[in-house]
């Protein structure tokens, strides 16, 4: 009987759950050292693009309206529609313009050695070779009427040579020069005086 209360008692102290809680220590391991990975580098070609190439491009001609004229034969709103100028250090210049009514004129100027009248410092007037400047040139235009004209010109040692259509020319005169009269007719003859020597006789 004493045996089966210790047996029961063993069996209820087994069954009741302890109180008693062991204390867990976490293990202490040194941190890891891992080495930084070493990557290789990679080496791109630089890349090459081909030149683009581009059409040219077409530009139309450009259409100017015709130029209208008033009742007192006044041009309307007239613009510049191009021009240019050029000046050299040498003295030599062309320039050029053009206008909304088909006006254009271009002029060009060079030096030229050639020969002409010089004066000194005291005024003494010489001969020689001077450096003077030529000059040619055009212009275009169209009159009120709607008459077109067109006028080049040179100027250098030989004057002003304008030329054009409407300009006018000098009548040419076609005649026989006239023929200077001949004369004939016999020269006179000189005496022939023979000297004498005062005595009556004569001298040879």
């Amino acid at each position: 009987m004493k045996l089966f209360f210790v047996a029961a008692f063993l069996a209820v102290a087994a069954a009741v759950p302890s109180s008693y809680k062991p204390e867990y220590k976490a293990p202490s391991s040194p941190a890891p050292n891992y080495p930084a990975p070493k990557y290789p580098t990679t080496s791109y070609p630089a890349p090459a693009y081909p030149a683009p190439a581009y059409p040219a491009p077409a530009y139309p001609a450009p259409a100017y309206p015709a130029p209208a004229y008033n009742k007192d034969n006044k041009y309307a709103d007239i613009t510049i529609t191009s021009q240019s100028d050029e000046r050299n250090l040498d003295g030599n210049t062309q320039w050029s313009y053009a206008q909304s009514d088909y006006t254009t004129r271009e002029e060009s100027q060079v030096q030229k050695k050639m020969q002409g009248v010089t004066y000194d410092s005291y005024g003494k007037e010489s001969y020689g070779e001077v450096l003077g400047n030529t000059n040619k040139g055009s212009s275009y235009w169209v009159s009120p009427e709607g008459q077109k004209f067109t006028l080049t010109w040179a100027a250098d040692e030989a004057g002003f040579q304008p030329k054009g259509d409407h300009l006018p020319v000098a009548p040419v005169h076609e005649y026989e020069l006239p023929v200077a009269p001949v004369h004939e007719y016999e020269l006179p003859v000189a005496p022939v005086h023979i000297p004498f020597n005062g005595k009556g006789y004569k001298i040879y």
